[in-house]
């Protein structure tokens, strides 16, 4: 009979391309990986792997069982989310992510919530950028994620998974309290065109976002320093050091010397909660997008 943590340990390298790269998305050592992989091999008496370069490559078998090796998980995990459902109770573990405002301004209201309502559930939260907790429900390391895109560039979101809107984050622009335009009702991006920018992390999905919309309005973004968190960006801004932009969720408390100026192009993030498809009937992800979708509610 084939073993499923030996199917899954070949699904994460047909998945991730290397040995390495799936004992990342496993959490385990690539010793563990090449050893799952070998008593698989000795299993069906076949080789699966074959040497390429330095890396190696699935061989024909090797591809075959590891889409069988897909499906056959795919399955498993339906069948412990019938069985939950048929149960009825929200009970077991849920694991799941936020990118770093929306754990701040989601998860405490959020997984309180869970807590008083369903004391059987444990729950396991993490922060991670949108594109990683994407990544970490594909993979079936993570439950749920909290992740979002922005009105004029969307987030790409996988095949298999299911997506519920939880709220609109709209943003303002934070400028020092001295700032030429800090006593204006609006502004346009474009008038940022001379100031330093505090910007994401390079690479991050916001940070792309902020470079692309400035450069479509004509505007090379002068970036003079990087914060991956909010509050981190607002106090930099209240040291003079430049400009960020400031979406409402999770800004609080704004540090004295900040101005927030509206734009005159209404700037949302669409902030929204995934799951894998065939987990959709499990009574713990209903309840943890009900107690999201709450909290988001309360967010002012």
């Amino acid at each position: 009979m084939l073993n499923l943590e030996r199917l899954r340990t070949l699904d994460a390298l047909a998945r991730h391309g290397s040995v390495s790269a799936a004992a990342d998305a496993l959490h385990v050592t690539t010793s563990a990986v090449s050893q799952q992989l070998g008593k698989l091999e000795r299993e069906i008496d076949q080789q699966l792997l074959a040497k390429n370069g330095r890396g190696v490559r699935l061989t024909d078998a090797g591809r075959l069982l590891s889409e069988h090796a897909a499906r056959i998980l795919s399955q498993v995990e339906l069948a412990e989310s019938d069985l939950e459902a048929h149960r009825g109770q929200v009970v077991g573990e849920l694991r799941l992510s936020a990118f770093p405002t929306a754990a701040r301004g989601l998860f405490p209201v959020a997984l309180r919530a869970l807590r008083a309502e369903h004391p059987g559930l444990r729950v396991r939260s993490s922060e991670l950028e949108p594109e990683q907790g994407i990544a970490a429900v594909v993979r079936g390391d993570l439950d749920l994620a909290v992740v979002l895109d922005w009105y004029n560039k969307p987030m790409p979101v996988p095949d298999g998974l299911v997506k519920a809107p939880l709220l609109d984050d709209p943003a303002e622009v934070a400028v020092p309290a001295g700032h030429r335009l800090a006593d204006r009702e609006e502004v346009d991006l474009a008038e940022f065109a001379e100031d330093e920018w505090i910007t994401w992390g390079e690479g991050e999905f916001c940070h792309e976002w902020l470079m692309f919309t400035l450069r479509s309005k004509g505007v090379e973004p002068i970036v003079g320093h990087r914060a991956g968190e909010t509050h981190t960006q607002l106090q930099l801004v209240s040291a003079g050091l430049g400009v960020c932009i400031a979406p409402l969720l999770g800004r609080h408390p704004v540090p004295d010397g900040v101005v927030l100026v509206p734009l005159t192009q209404r700037v949302r993030r669409h902030v929204y909660v995934i799951w894998r498809a065939d987990a959709d009937r499990r009574p713990s992800i209903r309840a943890a997008v009900e107690a999201l979708r709450t909290a988001a509610q309360q967010v002012d």
